[in-house]
């Protein structure tokens, strides 16, 4: 059974430094052969962010309060002009029930006008909620200035809400609503996919390695000089004439199996929560550390296997690691042939050091060359 007095920050930092040590095994372990459409893109193939402004109605007096928010009224002012309806100069409206909203929408690659969107719908006011309320016709944009979809729709906020004693408990924020199928595609956006027999495949992450594996595994289901390599991300791919041949090519090419070369060793601290997160097993060289009271020392020491006589041997020089661990003149922990920093955190773990602490180190360790992967500290 737990000890209650344990710290919630040292149970975290175990578990996540457990965590990190299965990460650091799960790495070692050979690659996979990963689907083509998993590792690389199609250059032309992509999505496309919309966004408008508009007015959501119908609110039981959770709107904008008008005094703190007059782009709201001058909203309703301007629609109740190009409906017809002129209000004169001096008239004040208190709008209670009409909230100011900014429209978000995603544009999948080939969308085809009246083809639907799910939408968005995010407060931009002091709006207190948006439960209940309607969207009026908004036109959504995209990076250019032209329509491409309409937005209109009924709301669904969600939210639980729960009320003991005269207090109230609110899970989940009300200024934000979706709508299913709530914008309508007015515009489609010109691809370049079918022109010409060629296209171009950008692998999500850069590696010379792995551009070279996809064009040897293109070529050999296709046949030769059908890819080639431009860099360490592009592909040029020749592709058949007819865009009928062209679709079931590319069907088939994003599902070839391809196994991605081995990627950089990189260790990733989380600062604000103390998780360390490896990618593969990392190596150590010799260092020295001192932190607070806790002290780290990485060695790496020759073993000389020298030949029994008159066996025509060879003299053997083999590097064995150490690894000195103190935090107080009375507690050593000492971990011979370690070469990984999964190791390392273990044993920082096994003596209680915190997230801070093993932050600290890893960041010295860095600093000192020993530590042989890239650091990123979000």
């Amino acid at each position: 059974m737990m000890n209650k007095h344990t710290s919630m920050p040292k149970r975290l930092a175990r578990r996540l430094l457990w965590a990190a040590l299965a990460m650091g095994c799960l790495a070692a372990a050979p690659a996979q052969a990963d689907r083509l459409k998993d590792l690389a893109s199609i250059q032309g193939v992509r999505q496309n962010q919309l966004i408008g402004y508009g007015l959501v109605v119908g609110l039981d007096g959770s709107g904008d309060q008008t005094t703190q928010t007059p782009f709201t009224v001058q909203s309703v002012i301007a629609m109740l002009q190009n409906l017809g309806v002129n209000l004169p100069p001096s008239t004040s409206l208190q709008l209670k029930n009409v909230a100011a909203v900014m429209v978000t929408a995603t544009l999948p690659a080939f969308a085809q006008p009246g083809q639907t969107l799910d939408i968005t719908v995010s407060s931009m006011g002091n709006a207190k909620s948006l439960r209940g309320g309607t969207l009026l016709l908004t036109p959504l944009k995209g990076a250019d200035g032209q329509i491409y979809a309409m937005a209109q729709g009924n709301l669904l906020v969600g939210g639980v809400g729960a009320s003991a004693n005269g207090s109230k408990a609110q899970v989940n924020h009300l200024s934000v609503g979706r709508i299913s199928a709530g914008a309508t595609v007015e515009r489609a956006v010109a691809s370049a996919l079918g022109q010409g027999n060629m296209i171009q495949l950008e692998l999500n992450e850069s590696d010379f390695s792995t551009a070279s594996r996809v064009v040897d595994a293109i070529n050999k289901r296709f046949g030769p000089e059908t890819a080639a390599a431009q860099d360490g991300r592009v592909i040029r791919v020749r592709t058949p004439e007819g865009s009928d041949e062209r679709v079931a090519f590319l069907g088939n090419l994003e599902s070839l199996n391809v196994t991605p070369g081995q990627t950089n060793a990189k260790v990733i601290l989380n600062a604000r929560t103390g998780s360390v997160v490896m990618n593969q097993a990392v190596t150590l060289d010799s260092c020295a550390v001192s932190h607070g009271n806790l002290s780290v020392v990485i060695s790496s020491e020759p073993v000389i296997s020298q030949p029994q006589p008159l066996s025509n041997g060879q003299t053997v020089v083999a590097g064995t690691s150490q690894i000195d661990i103190k935090k107080d003149p009375g507690q050593v922990v000492l971990l011979k042939q370690a070469t990984n920093l999964a190791d390392v955190v273990k044993a920082l773990n096994a003596i209680g050091a915190t997230p801070q602490d093993l932050l600290a180190i890893l960041q010295a360790m860095k600093a000192a060359g020993s530590l042989r992967a890239e650091l990123e500290i979000i």
